[in-house]
């Protein structure tokens, strides 16, 4: 197992499944775990995390996910047309793609509430868009590099627009503040 120190009280794990490896931690003692694109940052006490990791089995166990969420989806993106044509499809059957594709939150970050979500079908991988937006709207739905997310908030960003949708992703005031977190399975319809 690959660690490697991070910053002044946290150490990266690389990992093929960081959802698996952040829930085989025994999280106790520690202030955060935190599962990345390949690693699962842990923060806390050296020989705290030095115990944890000693302590993870040698094989690590699927974690079951109970929590899916449906968001309700506008499929009116300004990028819709240019993406269904770089793929070779219509607006019609790209949407349809979409619609029964099942993602899976894999980590977050960017932003609060922000999820990069996993599944997204291979002729859909587009790289980002070569001019960002300054201003991206909040509950955009949009794709690139091989993932697909929804803007939580309005912010700047260099993803392709697909769709709209009006759920809440992000709100401090609920617990967890964010609706999708890591493991989080989600459709779209």
């Amino acid at each position: 197992m690959r660690v490697t120190p991070f910053g002044e009280d946290g150490w990266l794990v690389a990992a093929d499944d960081p959802i698996a490896l952040a829930a085989a931690i025994d999280a106790t003692d520690l202030a955060d775990v935190v599962p990345g694109a390949d690693c699962v940052l842990l923060r806390g006490n050296p020989q705290v995390v030095a115990r944890v990791i000693a302590d993870l089995p040698e094989e690590l166990a699927t974690p079951v996910l109970t929590s899916v969420v449906t968001l309700q989806v506008t499929w009116d993106g300004p990028d819709l047309a240019e993406v269904a044509r770089t793929a070779g499809m219509s607006n019609t059957a790209l949407v349809e793609v979409m619609r029964n594709t099942t993602f899976k939150v894999a980590f977050c970050g960017f932003s609060p509430g922000f999820g990069y979500m996993t599944g997204l079908p291979r002729p859909l991988h587009v790289p980002r868009r070569a001019r960002p937006r300054s201003s991206v709207p909040a509950g955009s739905v949009a794709i690139a590099a091989g993932y697909c997310a929804v803007y939580p908030t309005e912010s700047p960003g260099g993803w392709h627009l697909l769709g709209t949708s009006t759920t809440a992703l992000f709100d401090p005031c609920c617990d967890p503040p964010a609706l999708l977190g890591p493991g989080t399975i989600v459709r779209f319809a």
